[in-house]
């Protein structure tokens, strides 16, 4: 108790000390007076996305930017990376793999729709049949959607398309967050089945018995 008492009466007596020398003192009318630990409370004011100046302890200078490029492999919260590249290797593997995440209800569709008047509808046409205004310019016009061979796109190549371009039609990457263009992609196949997506073929047996043999060999190989 003593102890602390005693530590007590040393900061009044420090205490008392500072205010007499700063009141005493020969004052600048103009000053905002004396701050303690001003870096704690009074940071400097940088502008985003701007360079910085600073000079080192050794007299050579740096220059900083205020925003940093994220560390190598940082994903951001709610974005979902696309694993396939800009490549024809990458074109299969996306037909086959990617999956839109999102529900084939009518909220997403109708988002769908309205994305689709933004940025498609110039080219692609009101029902997908490449008789936009921009399209009928074009030397080779968008083929229609329910084409034979465009029909059944699976979705992952729809997207794919989306993303990287193709033919006239550039890259929407920029233009369209992930959950936008598999929206996009609801919407287009519902121009393509306007009744209903159709129910995915069913293995045939021939199909079955390969992969169940593939299945045996797999298991074999990892004993």
């Amino acid at each position: 108790m003593k102890k602390v008492k005693s530590i007590i009466s040393v900061m009044a007596v420090l205490g008392s000390i500072t205010i007499a020398v700063t009141s005493c003192s020969k004052h600048d009318a103009n000053s905002p007076g004396v701050e303690y630990m001003p870096d704690m409370y009074r940071s400097p004011s940088l502008e985003t996305n701007s360079f910085s100046v600073i000079k080192n302890s050794d007299g050579s200078f740096d220059t900083i930017q205020t925003n940093r490029i994220p560390v190598a492999g940082t994903i951001a919260r709610g974005y979902l990376p696309f694993p396939y590249a800009n490549t024809a290797e990458g074109l299969e593997q996306a037909k086959l793999n990617a999956h839109n995440p999102l529900e084939r209800n009518e909220m997403n569709t109708k988002q769908g729709e309205e994305l689709y008047g933004k940025y498609c509808v110039h080219c692609h046409g009101a029902t997908g049949q490449g008789d936009g205004l921009v399209g009928q310019k074009l030397a080779g016009a968008p083929p229609p959607y329910t084409q034979a061979d465009k029909i059944n796109m699976t979705e992952g190549e729809l997207f794919y398309i989306i993303a990287y371009g193709r033919g006239y039609m550039g890259p929407h990457a920029s233009l369209l967050t992930q959950e936008e263009r598999w929206k996009l992609v609801l919407y287009v196949q519902h121009l393509q089945h306007p009744d209903g997506m159709p129910a995915p073929a069913a293995d045939s047996s021939a199909t079955k018995e390969v992969k169940v043999k593939e299945k045996k060999s797999k298991t074999k190989g990892t004993k």
